[in-house]
């Protein structure tokens, strides 16, 4: 697979970053969840290839994108909107990851034109977290060492996040961001999930600390068109188990 293409999208006026992993196969958008960015969907775009285009943004306040100056449900849905106007896509498949899963079945109910099936990563039609442990992550380290080593145990889930910056290591988010973002997306998104009837394709890891199985089954039987398939990880399931995820996403893909 060649490299992706780093895109940058205007939307009124903010920059947001997207990777585009090319090729001529149908288009897939891909939404990550906190913390992360585009590049997370790296493996996920080459076991896909070349059938599915994967088209991967960096959402607002993450990776190479800009900060907003909110983080609303309406700002994250009309950010993926612009993005698909952006590459002239209709019709495609949406997925996403926790934060992302959300916003792709929110552009699913609210512009259902734009969206033929979903693949939600580990997260509810109710969701309750808090991030504010984040707001103790330090600002700048003298080097990533030192970050990683501050960071402790949260390491492993933003390494990719990492940035040198001209005074030092840091994250490529703002932490409070996430907390702002964390809280509006927090509530009851039934009326979200349960609008549109497109094909969609819950991926639960067994043993996530996000998703319930109970809440997981409950999702599926309450949306006609939808199925669920469970796999042995936490809540990052395309990154703990790249290889069995891409196969159900395929799996999924094949049937549409």
């Amino acid at each position: 697979m060649e490299e992706p293409t780093r895109h940058n999208v205007s939307i009124g006026g903010r920059r947001l970053s997207c990777l585009d992993f090319g090729g001529h196969g149908q288009p897939l958008l891909a939404l990550h969840g906190h913390f992360g960015e585009g590049s997370t969907f790296t493996r996920l775009a080459r076991e896909l290839g070349p059938d599915w285009r994967v088209i991967a943004p960096d959402q607002r306040g993450h990776g190479e994108s800009e900060r907003a100056e909110d983080f609303s449900r309406d700002g994250y849905v009309s950010d993926a909107a612009a993005v698909l106007d952006h590459f002239g896509v209709t019709d495609t498949v949406v997925l996403g990851h926790s934060l992302g899963g959300v916003n792709a079945y929110q552009l699913a109910a609210r512009h259902p034109r734009l969206v033929r099936a979903l693949v939600v990563e580990d997260i509810g039609a109710e969701t309750d977290d808090d991030l504010s442990f984040c707001l103790a992550w330090p600002d700048r380290s003298p080097t990533r060492a030192a970050l990683m080593e501050a960071l402790g145990g949260s390491a492993r889930y933003v390494a990719d996040a990492v940035r040198e910056y001209a005074d030092g290591w840091g994250l490529a988010f703002e932490p409070r961001d996430m907390v702002a973002s964390q809280r509006q997306l927090n509530g009851d998104h039934w009326g979200d999930w349960l609008t549109g009837g497109c094909p969609a394709l819950l991926v639960h890891g067994r043993h996530s600390n996000v998703l319930s199985s109970r809440h997981a089954k409950e999702m599926v039987e309450r949306r006609a068109r939808a199925r669920l398939v469970e796999l042995a990880t936490g809540h990052t399931v395309h990154e703990t188990d790249p290889a069995g995820f891409a196969a159900v996403v395929r799996d999924f893909l094949e049937d549409l």
